[in-house]
């Protein structure tokens, strides 16, 4: 993989700068809590954190592959132990890298991109990859903020509905260094939520 620790390309650098700026106060439809009793769990996402947990209700509908790659790994307990390797205060936190460095990924086969209609917002989960649109393979991130120069670039796989206090303490990375992380936080444990273990 070349260049897999930048979910967003050197034409897209620009939009960052400026989005920064503009995302660090997003409105609280922050947490869009749902009721537990209405989630579809066999699609819910549990990520647990030092600071709490984290709900995630994946969309098959917008992003079947990239659905079905991710709940396959978290099955298999990939994503446990791995750290948020690359987090950028009011736009990001990036994830899913098995060496922590930001060119890893997964034994199983890259996907095809599946970008759709909807928009990068606060909360928004989306896969991250290299400059081919067809890279994205384990690694992903959640939004701080709205990150609306990401839509259609970017393959959406699902939005935090409950838990988005606990992604705003992930420790940020240096954004002169393209948000590298020094003793970053990691994923304790990630699991379905059918069948999921307490916290």
């Amino acid at each position: 993989m070349t260049f897999y620790g930048t979910i967003i390309g050197a034409g897209l650098a620009l939009g960052l700068a400026f989005g920064c700026a503009a995302v660090s106060a997003a409105p609280a439809e922050d947490t869009q809590k749902q009721d537990p009793q209405k989630q579809d769990l066999k699609n819910t996402i549990y990520l647990d954190t030092k600071d709490g947990r984290i709900t995630i209700l994946l969309r098959p509908d917008l992003a079947p592959k990239h659905v079905a790659q991710i709940e396959a790994l978290t099955k298999k307990g990939f994503y446990n132990g791995l750290v948020f390797h690359r987090v950028i205060d009011g736009f990001m936190a990036q994830t899913g890298d098995p060496t922590g460095t930001g060119t890893g990924k997964s034994d199983l086969p890259d996907i095809p991109a599946e970008f759709s209609g909807e928009a990068f917002k606060r909360g928004t989960v989306g896969m991250a990859r290299s400059q081919d649109p067809d890279s994205a393979n384990s690694q992903f991130f959640i939004c701080f903020g709205d990150a609306s120069f990401l839509n259609h670039k970017y393959t959406i796989v699902g939005q935090v509905v409950a838990g988005m206090e606990v992604v705003d303490k992930i420790k940020k990375g240096d954004k002169a260094d393209n948000g590298a992380v020094t003793s970053p936080d990691k994923i304790v444990k990630m699991q379905i939520a059918a069948g999921a273990t307490k916290k």
